[in-house]
């Protein structure tokens, strides 16, 4: 029997999860959504791919929940998209109340599957759903590392040009204005970066890496990014289903590592399929540090704001 995999959120960024998830076989995908026809559309346009591509794995779209009883992984992408001149604060408020709902019918159905958020503003998003469901803080984790980092190698392996396969990236913290790309531990083929970039070249990489969503939605003018969110997301579901122990960073809850408590911020864990199984804790510089904490003010100042 595959896993199920549940994806809430029919539009770009969930249909693109449920598409890399079925390539990659990884399980077989509910596709859940508000709207009548969409999830239930898509889930067949993907099915009809099946015999092109490959792969064996069922789809269904949906409008309710009870198909998703029973899920392994849930990924709720589910809320407003960001639009041009708007703030990840701006979505905070309509968007717990979207997610709430969300994580209040689906724990009931699948009281032992991992949930992972990719709704913005992620960090805050990922405590609410930690609070509302009552899971263990290992078994919530929210997407976001894994889409900076994929974006900061990018720049990297471009201005290098290099193969973005021999570059590894680090960013911590809050997934947003705030975050902390990390030069020092960005590699290419295990050197660092600070070795092969003058400083000024790298401090407008990190720069970049940080508006990196906002320069797509002020691209596209009418949405935002979906393929490398998609991307990064199925990463972590094919971590936890495969059980692959691997290093990502992702928004996690922290007890006291890297000098925060009670607060989800994004950090390197290893991914398992029991979720979070351990985090990984560095050694930051006094510099780093001090980013990392006022990337972690920001997140707790929107949990607070919601309350939690």
């Amino acid at each position: 029997m595959r896993p199920k995999i549940t994806v809430v959120g029919a539009g770009n960024v969930g249909a693109t999860v449920a598409q890399y998830a079925v390539e990659k076989e990884l399980g077989d995908v509910v596709l859940v959504d508000v709207i009548e026809g969409v999830p239930q559309g898509k889930a067949l346009d993907l099915l009809q791919t099946g015999p092109i591509h490959g792969y064996d794995s069922s789809l269904t779209g949906a409008n309710g929940y009870d198909d998703t009883a029973g899920s392994d992984i849930v990924v709720i992408t589910a809320g407003l998209a960001r639009k041009p001149g708007m703030t990840r604060d701006d979505l905070l408020f309509k968007n717990a109340e979207i997610v709430g709902s969300v994580v209040d019918q689906l724990v009931t159905r699948s009281p032992t599957a991992i949930l992972i958020l990719v709704t913005n503003p992620l960090d805050a998003m990922v405590q609410l759903a930690w609070k509302r469901s009552g899971f263990p803080p290992e078994r919530v984790i929210g997407m976001a590392g894994v889409l900076d980092s994929a974006r900061f190698r990018t720049f990297i392996a471009r201005e290098l040009d290099v193969s973005v396969e021999n570059v590894s990236a680090f960013v911590l913290g809050g997934h947003g204005d705030t975050m902390v790309p990390l030069p020092r531990y960005s590699t290419v083929a295990g050197i660092p970066i600070t070795d092969l970039l003058p400083k000024d070249r790298i401090d407008a990489l990190v720069k970049r890496t940080a508006a990196g969503g906002a320069e797509i939605v002020n691209l596209l003018k009418t949405g935002s990014a979906y393929y490398a969110p998609g991307a990064a997301t199925v990463e972590m579901v094919e971590a936890i289903l495969k059980d692959k122990k691997k290093i990502l960073p992702c928004a996690a809850y922290l007890s006291g590592q890297y000098g925060v408590t009670g607060l989800y911020v994004g950090v390197p864990v290893k991914l398992g399929r029991t979720g979070v199984e351990r985090i990984i804790e560095i050694t930051l510089t006094p510099e780093e540090q001090a980013a990392f904490q006022k990337s972690a003010d920001a997140v707790r100042e929107l949990v607070e704001k919601l309350k939690l």
